[in-house]
């Protein structure tokens, strides 16, 4: 490692990309427009259920995504993109329905901005007072859980994209749950029998042989509802996303702003999946890394964007494809600039099938999933300690079922409560007899 504040990449053509590594530059930029499919669900998905603005959302997960980089120095390798964590705190918050145009915009956005101060003052004082509280309050365990926890609560919005679900057909379709089949195993193909540097893009060219068929299947053999490419036409090269100024409400700020725990829990899961994935203790960026997110999600707020968090879509990006640079994410960060501001680019994005875009969320909600199993056993985990199991068993069900609570006028939904239910059932069951532990069991 670099004794600088950035790192200095070295070239590497083979084999796995460590975060101060790079590859050849054609190859960064392919797969750093990877990463834009990989978020690109997602990012879209959560400001369309709170009624924001899309492209907002888009331009600020690249700025926020900089932001980022910026302050872990460029050694932690990730992606800003929205946050599901505000979606019910928000719609409660502005009294909102899902998927409409929400009039009360501006109060979020008010209380989206003091959850990113929250934020970011626990990560100064993570930095400050260092990181072993945090990882006393949520071990290895606990931390394992709530990521398995946030692949499964996002199991169902890949599902239902990937049936052709809609609020006009809830019942869906076979030929969207095909197609989304189809895209799942030509990912699978690509990632496992593909040539050379090919085998390192199965999104991608995964996700781009399931637009393939879904065009031949529906525009051409007209078996399903064909894709509309006017709008490329029709929208323009460049131009500026809506924004919008937020209100200080303190009803508001009360429901929206404890969120920045649940993005605490999460983002400590990321950056312990990552530091399992490439073998390196990433723990003394823990502060810097809550800061960043705080501060990118304060930006967002102040001009009509999402609360923002590390996104764990691209960390399963980097699970399968095993490039860890962080020079990747700048060059998909550029691309989200470009897509925020340029609404023809946006437009052919948007032209991507929903059961397309279900079979990715399939693969890439599953490989967050899937991220568990790698921290409880790096960690070493002992799951015969009944303390253990009971932790994750809970939080697995509550993120699985979406399990929703009210407190004090609060919505948690099943991120919520898989974390908080995790930590506070984690610590509950510690309180026993010291000979009630085995001797080597794992926290």
């Amino acid at each position: 490692m670099s004794d600088s504040y950035l790192p200095r990449w070295s070239l590497k053509t083979e084999g796995v990309i460590m975060p101060d590594e790079r590859l050849p530059t054609g190859q960064m930029v392919v797969v750093g427009l990877q990463h834009v499919v990989a978020m690109f669900g997602a990012t879209v998905l959560a400001p369309i259920l709170m009624g924001f603005d899309p492209n907002v959302s888009i331009l600020f997960s690249g700025l926020a995504t900089f932001i980022f980089f910026l302050i872990v120095g460029g050694r932690v390798p990730s992606y800003l993109g929205s946050s599901f964590a505000f979606i019910g705190p928000v719609l409660v918050a502005t009294g909102a329905s899902v998927g409409s145009p929400n009039p009360n915009i501006s109060l979020a956005l008010g209380g989206i901005i003091a959850a990113g101060a929250l934020y970011f003052l626990i990560g100064l004082v993570v930095q400050m007072a260092g990181h072993r509280w945090i990882e006393r309050l949520m071990p290895p365990v606990v931390t394992g859980a709530i990521v398995a926890a946030i692949g499964l609560v996002l199991a169902p919005i890949a599902i239902n994209s990937a049936s052709g679900i809609t609020p006009d057909n809830q019942a869906g379709s076979d030929f969207a749950r095909w197609i989304a089949l189809a895209t799942v195993v030509a990912v699978g193909l690509v990632a496992v029998y593909a040539p050379g540097t090919m085998r390192r893009l199965p999104v991608l060219i995964g996700g781009a042989a399931g637009y393939l068929i879904y065009y031949i299947c529906a525009n051409v053999l007209g078996l399903g509802q064909p894709i509309d490419f006017a709008r490329i036409g029709q929208a323009a090269w460049f131009g500026l996303p809506t924004f919008q100024s937020p209100v200080f409400d303190a009803r508001a700020i009360s429901l929206i702003a404890p969120v920045a725990i649940i993005l605490v829990a999460e983002n400590l899961g990321h950056i312990k999946a990552i530091g399992a994935m490439t073998g390196r203790n990433l723990d003394p960026y823990l502060g810097r890394a809550f800061m960043g997110d705080g501060l990118a999600t304060m930006l967002s707020g102040s001009a009509g964007g999402t609360g923002m968090t590390t996104y764990a879509e691209n960390m399963g990006v980097m699970a399968v494809t095993r490039i860890y640079s962080t020079l990747v994410f700048i060059i998909a960060a550029g691309f989200a600039l470009l897509l925020g501001l340029s609404p023809k680019f946006g437009a052919f994005i948007g032209t991507i099938p929903g059961p397309v875009l279900g079979g990715l969320s399939i693969v890439v909600f599953g490989l967050i999933a899937a991220t568990a199993g790698r921290i409880w056993v790096e960690n070493r985990v002992d799951f015969s300690n009944p303390r253990n199991l009971i932790t994750v068993a809970v939080a697995l069900v509550l993120g699985a079922g979406n399990f929703k609570l009210n407190v004090a006028g609060f919505t948690l939904d099943g991120i919520g409560t898989a974390t908080f239910g995790a930590i506070i059932l984690y610590h509950l069951l510690r309180m026993t007899p010291a000979t009630a532990e085995r001797p080597h069991a794992a926290e």
